[in-house]
């Protein structure tokens, strides 16, 4: 069950509105960066969570938290909306140069929403759920959210480079130290978790795989890696093996020997089977269409 008060997370304040800033944040919105992804990240892998229910209660008061955030950054877009000189709508009707960079303005903001946020980055491309990651292994998740939170937290600081408002440049100051205590938060997960193996953590690589699992391979011709590399000498993170440079050809096959397609395939007479002259009984396809009818 969710409940919504009507406050903010944090205060919002613009003191120099900007329609062009307002187009920046959508990044933070709806990017693949944005707050958009990680509410769902989170929600999804705590709706699906199994087992210790404090995983779950953690990833779904930060899923939520993240709900709270995507309100602040609309807020900010209307508000640097608000302000917006109506001239500079004019420009973009009426002066052909302007009109081609759209001003840096998102057309959307007065078109579409009036002088509002939209579900989409600074392009205007949609939300896309493809930028989610629940895999429902735990320590696969904690890993997919310490990027997301990384990569998220970089754009926040550049957003916050962008811009000379005190209001807004306050907002960011706020996020960016909510990002560093997620990004925190999935490693103490990790290392509660005292692996720091790969995930899933219940399969082993055994036998000549062992070796392989812990090798580099080197597909660099120009010069072997540092002698100090970390990933290519001493022991491995999860202590199960050595690195050690690999040469790539160790483990190389001859190429596959592919058989001749169907003649209903379609790849050209050079690419076609035996019954390429479509009397030698039914192609993949007219078997495909036979089982299909079955």
């Amino acid at each position: 069950m969710f409940v919504h008060h009507s406050d903010l997370a944090y205060s919002v304040r613009v003191d120099q509105p900007n329609p062009m800033y307002a187009r920046l944040l959508q990044q933070a919105i709806g990017g693949p960066e944005g707050e958009l992804r990680v509410m769902s990240q989170y929600l999804f892998q705590g709706f699906n969570a199994r087992g210790d229910t404090r995983y779950r209660d953690l990833l779904l008061a930060t899923g939520t938290e993240e709900i709270g955030h995507v309100e602040v950054l609309a807020t900010a877009v209307a508000l640097n909306l608000e302000g917006a000189k109506s001239e500079l709508v004019d420009q973009v009707a009426t002066n052909p140069l302007v009109a081609a960079r759209l001003g840096g303005i998102e057309p959307r903001h007065f078109l579409s929403t009036g002088l509002g946020a939209t579900p989409a980055d600074a392009n205007g491309v949609p939300f896309s759920a493809g930028y989610v990651d629940a895999g429902g292994n735990l320590r696969a998740d904690m890993r997919a959210n310490v990027a997301a939170e990384a990569i998220g937290r970089t754009l926040a600081t550049r957003l916050y480079e962008a811009t000379d408002d005190p209001g807004m440049k306050d907002m960011w100051r706020f996020l960016i130290a909510r990002d560093t205590m997620h990004q925190q938060q999935w490693l103490a997960v990790l290392e509660e978790l005292e692996d720091p193996a790969n995930a899933p953590g219940d399969f082993e690589n055994e036998g000549e795989f062992a070796q392989v699992a812990y090798g580099f391979f080197d597909h660099n011709a120009d010069a072997p890696p540092p002698a100090d590399a970390r990933w290519a000498t001493g022991p491995s993170i999860d202590g199960k093996g050595e690195f050690h440079v690999t040469d790539p050809f160790e483990t190389a096959a001859p190429r596959p020997d592919l058989q001749p397609t169907p003649h209903d395939i379609h790849r050209g007479p050079e690419a076609t089977s035996g019954n390429g002259d479509g009397n030698s009984g039914p192609g993949f396809l007219g078997r495909i269409g036979a089982a299909l009818g079955s």
